[in-house]
């Protein structure tokens, strides 16, 4: 009896170990997958940078008639904010790795909001400009690449949204918190990419 006892607990020990691994091959094919992904969106914004640098430098008139450049004060408030967003998503993930979801959750919300804020920042900004996505290559280039960078802002919030939802669900990240962490490192990939945006067309004018 006891070495059936024990034939049994070695087999549901080998069949949990092996589930075990088959987690956490899913979970590095996953993030594989996501690097990938991420490294293809860098070629796309790359792109555009390399567009907007050229064009910015052999184009003889380059700002539309009428405009003599564009205000900084309040999109660096919106940048101070968005890369603030990211300290605050690393202090989310911190607690969600000590199993606090309450700290999570505070945490993880107000990212959203900081990139809410962002977002409505910049649809001030765009209402508040005198020129349109018409008035010439500058002014195509500029709603091409806040746009651009504006739609992958929401689609964050929209991603930290469903990952505050499933967090409400018993059980859920004691699984696997991949879910939490492409949503953070995108978080983190969407902030560089505004530093850089920044610079560019409200720095270097």
């Amino acid at each position: 009896m006891t070495t059936l006892d024990g034939a049994i607990d070695k087999n549901q020990l080998h069949q949990s170990s092996h589930a075990i691994a088959h987690e956490h091959d899913e979970a590095r094919n996953s993030m594989f997958g996501f690097v990938v992904f991420l490294l293809s969106e860098s070629i796309v914004f790359l792109s555009f940078f390399a567009g907007y640098i050229l064009y910015k430098t052999t184009s003889p008139s380059w700002l539309p008639p009428g405009v003599e450049g564009l205000a900084v004060r309040e999109p660096a408030i919106n940048t101070v904010v968005l890369v603030s967003s990211s300290f605050v998503i690393y202090i989310a993930e911190r607690y969600l790795h000590k199993n606090n979801l309450w700290g999570f959750r505070f945490f993880w919300l107000a990212t959203m909001a900081m990139g809410s804020f962002f977002i409505y920042g910049q649809a001030v900004e765009w209402q508040s400009l005198n020129f349109g996505f018409t008035s010439g290559v500058f002014g195509g280039t500029f709603y091409l690449l806040t746009g651009f960078h504006g739609l992958h802002v929401m689609t964050g919030i929209l991603l930290q949204g469903i990952m505050l939802i499933r967090s409400f669900i018993p059980g859920n990240y004691e699984k696997g918190q991949f879910g939490v962490e492409a949503s953070s490192i995108f978080w983190h990939f969407v902030d560089v990419i505004w530093i850089i945006l920044f610079i560019l067309i409200y720095v270097w004018q």
